[in-house]
């Protein structure tokens, strides 16, 4: 089931990539592509681009599905004309060839259309595609190196059965030094981007996007099956922690330290991996085996958007991974009746390679002052 809306999500994400990699080109050569919003993120013509390009393809081929995304159009309606031109002429490039050109309005329709207005839910399970355009846009903003994901998922009866997240500056680890002893590093691709897919109770499966042509993707070729990785020991993982957390704030600082040098680890310590940005890249590394752990803290007043969470869940349980909150309760996508847009994790996010997962939770549980 659900092959169709998968070959359709792979092939969107993958041309979304393609978007974001353009823009990202021209974006230091040319003025008046970085935002702020009223939330003080930062927001450029590739986020609005890929939800854009994003909508406009899922409700071509499927209308009746509704979208849940991060933008809406206000910002792109009370901006400089410059703005949505650009937007406009980054989405006319990727889509499917259609009758007529596309225009400023459906562009801001094709937003809207994952938008917080755009549809209301009921208690009732609805069938929706749940959609970050650039998870870690800051990691775009800096260029070089560091990571930022398209992430879709469809979400059935409460369930995600299917995910895709499209990691445009993955690399190959050629030092092989983050990957646990006896492990081949599946996720050491050929090429520079990577595309990984998830389909319940199919696994989860890694591919670089330079191995992927314009035309419509097979799904069923050219794929590496991901695997997380073997640690069974907390002192011996590899985590991962929030771009804006510290080691210092979560309640395993209390058993262990921390250290960001591989070659140096002393008792007590275990190793943190810098990766930046965003959340779907944590989960896009404990899902190829590179991280054993990621773990969030929620923040009072800090609410928890589902589409930065939605499509890496489905990836690290397929897997082989567990994802709860820190009360080991599944993340509910649903507790959001009317929107789907939040949720509220009791204490914060744990993703792990599942063997780590009751350990960890204990740890949790013994420091229940800090949390």
């Amino acid at each position: 089931m659900y092959h169709r809306e998968l070959q359709a999500a792979v092939d969107v994400v993958e041309r979304a990539c393609r978007l974001c990699s353009d823009v990202q080109k021209s974006l230091f050569s040319s003025d008046g592509r970085i935002f702020e919003k009223s939330d003080k993120t930062p927001v450029t013509v590739a986020d609005f681009g890929v939800q854009a390009l994003v909508s406009l393809e899922l409700s071509r081929l499927f209308p009746d599905i509704p979208l849940v995304a991060e933008e809406d159009s206000a910002f792109l309606r009370s901006s400089s004309s410059f703005l949505l031109d650009s937007v406009v002429s980054a989405v006319t490039d990727k889509t499917s060839a259609g009758d007529k050109p596309l225009t400023s309005n459906d562009v801001m329709q094709a937003i809207d259309r994952g938008g917080k207005s755009a549809f209301v839910f009921g208690v009732k399970p609805e069938t929706y595609w749940v959609l970050d355009p650039i998870d870690g846009t800051r990691g775009f903003l800096k260029g070089s190196q560091a990571l930022y994901v398209v992430g879709l998922a469809l979400v059935v009866a409460g369930n995600i059965v299917l995910g895709v997240m499209g990691c445009p500056n993955w690399q190959g680890d050629t030092s092989n030094q983050l990957i646990a002893e006896g492990q081949e590093d599946k996720s050491n691709l050929p090429g520079l981007g990577a595309i990984m897919v998830a389909h319940v109770g199919c696994g989860t499966w890694m591919r670089s996007l330079s191995h992927i042509s314009d035309s419509m993707v097979k799904v069923h070729t050219g794929w590496v099956r991901c695997f997380v990785d073997l640690c069974c020991l907390v002192h011996a993982a590899r985590f991962c922690i929030p771009d804006s957390q510290t080691w210092e704030s979560l309640p395993l600082s209390v058993s262990f330290s921390s250290t960001t040098n591989c070659d140096s680890i002393k008792d007590g310590q275990v190793l943190l991996l810098p990766t930046c940005c965003g959340s779907l890249c944590k989960y896009l590394m404990v899902a190829s085996g590179r991280a054993s752990v990621f773990i969030l803290r929620a923040k009072p007043q800090t609410v928890i958007k589902a589409w930065d969470h939605a499509v890496g869940m489905i990836c690290v349980h397929e897997a082989g991974g567990q994802v709860t909150d820190w009360k080991g309760s599944q993340l509910d996508l649903a507790a959001d009746q009317v929107e789907r847009r939040a949720i509220f994790p009791s204490g914060g996010v744990l993703v792990t390679n599942g063997n780590l997962h009751n350990q960890i939770l204990e740890v949790i549980s013994s420091s229940s002052s800090i949390v």
